[in-house]
C-alpha cells in the first residue's frame, strides 16, 4: 500500500508535536548553544608583572570590527583575516582590499573581532570551488569572487548585485520535511542545521577560527583581546536595526554563536546570555546604531509588544550594560529634532536605517541616547522599571579588519565598495567613473546613483553621512580581559570620535573639598564620591557637586569647552526634559551665567590647508560644578561631553588630497568630541530598582 507524500508529512508533522508537547523534545535536546568550550592555548610564562593602577588609567580600544567572515564584508573583496584584524590593532601595517596600506598611528590597548554569527564564514565557502557548497547551483555567481585580478573597484556593480539579489536567494532554503537534517534540527534546538545553504561545520570552524585568534593575540598587561560577534537583527516592522555586538569574559565561549537563525527576539538573546552565565561563562551585548533602528533601539514596549516590565528592564540591564553611541554609520548621541536647544546636537547624523534599499529614514524618538536615558527614567516614574541605564562607548564597525578613526587618514568602511574618495561622494566622479554607473544601470537594473550638486556629479549613495569614528575607552586598573570587562559592568567608560581624550567625571556632596590639582585628586575622588556609570544617592537634601577632569589627545586638537548635559523628569507631570551646561571653557573664558555658555575661544580652520588655531584651546580643563537647577526630589541623569577645537572633517581631507574643493553641501569641518557614561541621581534609595549584573 502506497501512501502519498502529504500523508507522510502529516504523520511527520503530527509526531514532532506529540513529542515536543509530551516535553520529550525539551528533555531530549542537546541544546548545542549552551555548550561551552575552553578556547585558552598554553601560553609561555611571563616574568613581567602586569602593571596595575588603583586609580585606573584609560585604555583605548575597538569592540566592533569584521573580517572576512562576516557575509557583507567578503562580498565586498574583504579577505583580511581576524589575525590580520589584531595584527592591525597592535601596530602592524595591512592591506585593504584595493591595495593601500592601513595603519595606525598609534596601537590600541583593547580589540575584539566581531563578525556577524549570521552565516559566518559562509560566504567564502561558497566561493571556494572546491568546497561542496559551491556545487549548489546559486553559489556559482560567488565562485572565486574575490580573486586578485577582481579585486577592483570596476568588480563594484557585480558584487552590489550579488549583495541584494543572490544571497537573498540563497539565505533561506530549509530541507524538505523528510530531510534527516530536518529532524536533528529539531531534536538538538540548532535551526541552522535545517538550512540547504548551511554548513554548520563551516560556521563552526570560522567561529573557532575567531576564538582561537583572540586567544593568540591576547597579551595580558600589553593588549587585550575578547572573544565576540555580532547578533544582526531587526525588527519586522520596516526593518528597524537591532543589532548588538557580544563579547565573553575570558577563554570560554559557546561552541557557537546565537544568530538571528535560533530568534530575531534580543530577549531570547538574553535568555540565552544568562544560561551561558549559570554555566559559568559572563559576557555583554552591546546596542549600535540605535540612530538606524526607525526608533525601535529604545522602545516603550517590548519586541513582542508587550508593556515595559521591572523584570524586563533588569533582564536587559543585567546584559546590556553599555551602548556604543558613534561609530562609521553616525552618532546617536542626540539628533537636532529631539534637543533643539542643543547647538551641537546636528554631529554626524546618518538618519537612514541601516541596510535600507532604498535608503529610507529613520524615525529619531527611541533612537537616540539621550531620549533613552529620558524614556527610561519616565518608565520608571511609571513604576516599570528602567531598562535604559546603560554607560557609553564607541567604536567603528569596520568591515576590513581595521578601524579608520582619523579624519585626516579615513579610508571609511567596506572594502571596495567605498574603498576610493569617489566612492564615498567626497569628490566629483571622473567621466570614466559615471560611464560604469550607467553600464551597471543597464546590466543590473538598478539606478544610476550620482546626484548633481553646484554643477559637479557625485555619487549619491549615502557614504557621506558615514564618520571616522569611534573608539571604547574603559578606566581599568589593568590592561587585561577582566579588568577591562569589569570596567564595561560597573559602566566606568566613555566613548569618542576617535580622538584619544581621557575624561574622569565623579560626583559626592563633599568634592569641592579636593584640591583639583593635587596629585591625590583622583583617589580622593574616588573616596569622597562615585565615578561615571554610577547611582549618587541622595544624602540629607544635600546638592551634588560634580568633579570634571579631561585631557587632549596629543596628536589631536586642542579642547574648547567641556558640558555637562542633564536629564530629569518633572515629578508632577512626568514631563522629560533636557539642559546642556557648559562648565570649563578653555584660554581663561568663564562660562556665561544666564546662557550657561562659554564664548567661542575663536578657534579657526584653514579649508586651504586644513591646519588649525594654534594658539588656542587647552591641553586639560578640570573643574567641579554644582547644577544651579537641582531639586533633591526629582531624580535625574548627568553625563559629560567634551569639544575639540574644530578641524577637518575627512571628506574636506579628500578633497584636499584628490585637488579639489571640498562639497559644498557637507560640513567642511567637525569638532570631535567624547561623551562619558552618566551619572544617575537617586533621590530615594528605596525608590530605586537595584539591578544585578
Amino acid at each position: 500500500m502506497k501512501m502519498s507524500k502529504s500523508f507522510i508529512g502529516l504523520i511527520v508533522v503530527s509526531t514532532i508535536f506529540v513529542i515536543y508537547a509530551s516535553g520529550f523534545y525539551t528533555n531530549f535536546q542537546s541544546d548545542s548553544a549552551l555548550e561551552v568550550v575552553d578556547f585558552s592555548i598554553d601560553a609561555p610564562a611571563s616574568e613581567d608583572r602586569v602593571l596595575s593602577n588603583p586609580d585606573r588609567m584609560p585604555l583605548y580600544g575597538d569592540l566592533h570590527v569584521h573580517t572576512k567572515y562576516s557575509f557583507d564584508a567578503y562580498i565586498f573583496g574583504v579577505t583580511a583575516t581576524p589575525y590580520d584584524a589584531y595584527k592591525y590593532a597592535t601596530g602592524e601595517t595591512i592591506k585593504h582590499p584595493l591595495g593601500f596600506d592601513m595603519k595606525l598611528r598609534e596601537p590600541l590597548d583593547f580589540y575584539a573581532v566581531t563578525d556577524h554569527g549570521f552565516y559566518m564564514g559562509m560566504i567564502e565557502n561558497y566561493a571556494d570551488t572546491s568546497s561542496e557548497m559551491s556545487k549548489k547551483e546559486w553559489t556559482k555567481p560567488l565562485h572565486n569572487i574575490n580573486r586578485p585580478e577582481n579585486v577592483t573597484v570596476e568588480s563594484l556593480g557585480e558584487r552590489a548585485d550579488l549583495f541584494s539579489s543572490v544571497l537573498s536567494q540563497a539565505i533561506v532554503q530549509p530541507y524538505p520535511y523528510w530531510h534527516p537534517k530536518l529532524w536533528k534540527a529539531w531534536f538538538t534546538n540548532n535551526i541552522q542545521v535545517a538550512l540547504q545553504s548551511f554548513d554548520y561545520d563551516v560556521h563552526k570552524s570560522a567561529w573557532f577560527d575567531v576564538a582561537n585568534a583572540a586567544e593568540e593575540f591576547n597579551k595580558p598587561g600589553e593588549f587585550t583581546t575578547f572573544i565576540g560577534y555580532e547578533f544582526t537583527t531587526s525588527t519586522d516592522v520596516e526593518g528597524g536595526n537591532l543589532h548588538r555586538n557580544v563579547i565573553f569574559d575570558s577563554s570560554k565561549a559557546p561552541i557557537r554563536p546565537w544568530t538571528r537563525i535560533d530568534s530575531l527576539n534580543p530577549e531570547d538573546l538574553w535568555t540565552w546570555m544568562d544560561g551561558l552565565r549559570e554555566r559559568g561563562v559572563d559576557s555583554l551585548a552591546m546596542p549600535h546604531n540605535s540612530n538606524g533602528s526607525n526608533g525601535q533601539m529604545f522602545e516603550v514596549e517590548t519586541f513582542r509588544g508587550d508593556p515595559i516590565s521591572i523584570e524586563y528592564a533588569e533582564k536587559r540591564m543585567r546584559n546590556e550594560p553599555v551602548v556604543e553611541v558613534t561609530q562609521v554609520k553616525g552618532t546617536s548621541d542626540t539628533h537636532p529634532l529631539l534637543s533643539p536647544d542643543d547647538e551641537w546636537a546636528d554631529f554626524e547624523i546618518m538618519d537612514k536605517r541601516v541596510g535600507s534599499r532604498p535608503p529610507t529614514y529613520s524615525m529619531p524618538q527611541g533612537g537616540y541616547v539621550r531620549d533613552a536615558y529620558l524614556r527610561g527614567l519616565t518608565l520608571e516614574w511609571e513604576g516599570r522599571g528602567n531598562p535604559y541605564k546603560f554607560g557609553l562607548i564607541g567604536s567603528s564597525d569596520t568591515h576590513t579588519g581595521a578601524g579608520a578613526f582619523d579624519e585626516n587618514n579615513y579610508w571609511s568602511k567596506v572594502g571596495v565598495l567605498d574603498g576610493i574618495d569617489m566612492s564615498r561622494g567626497s569628490v566629483p566622479l571622473t567621466q570614466d567613473r559615471i560611464d560604469l554607473l550607467n553600464q551597471y544601470a543597464d546590466l543590473y537594473d538598478q539606478p544610476v546613483s550620482v546626484q548633481e550638486i553646484d554643477g559637479r556629479t557625485y555619487a549619491d549613495v549615502g557614504f557621506d553621512q558615514w564618520s571616522a569614528s569611534g573608539l571604547a575607552v574603559a578606566w581599568a586598573e589593568e590592561n587585561t580581559r577582566d579588568s577591562i570587562f569589569q570596567a564595561f559592568k560597573r559602566k566606568e567608560t566613555f566613548a569618542t570620535t576617535g580622538t584619544r581624550m581621557a575624561v574622569r567625571f565623579f560626583a559626592g556632596y563633599d568634592m569641592q573639598s579636593i584640591d583639583i590639582d593635587s596629585e591625590d585628586m583622583v583617589k580622593n575622588a574616588y573616596a569622597k564620591g562615585v565615578t561615571m556609570g554610577a547611582d549618587l544617592f541622595s544624602q540629607d537634601n544635600q546638592t551634588p557637586q560634580f568633579l570634571v577632569w579631561a585631557q587632549r589627545d596629543k596628536l589631536g586638537a586642542p579642547l574648547q569647552r567641556v558640558q555637562i548635559i542633564k536629564g530629569w523628569v518633572e515629578s508632577a507631570s512626568g514631563t522629560p526634559k533636557e539642559k546642556v551646561y557648559d562648565v570649563a571653557c578653555s584660554d581663561g573664558l568663564t562660562v556665561d551665567p544666564v546662557t550657561n555658555r562659554c564664548p567661542d575661544n575663536g578657534a579657526k580652520v584653514n579649508i586651504n590647508d586644513c591646519s588649525i588655531s594654534s594658539d588656542v584651546g587647552a591641553v586639560e580643563l578640570k573643574t567641579t560644578w554644582v547644577d544651579p537647577d537641582f531639586d533633591p526630589t526629582i531624580k535625574a541623569f548627568y553625563y559629560v561631553r567634551v569639544l575639540e577645537n574644530p578641524t577637518c572633517r575627512w571628506s574636506t581631507w579628500d578633497a584636499l588630497k584628490a585637488g579639489v574643493k571640498p562639497r559644498p553641501d557637507l560640513d567642511e569641518t567637525i569638532q570631535e568630541r567624547a561623551w562619558s557614561s552618566p551619572i544617575w541621581y537617586i533621590p530615594k534609595s528605596s525608590e530605586l530598582n537595584i539591578i544585578p549584573l
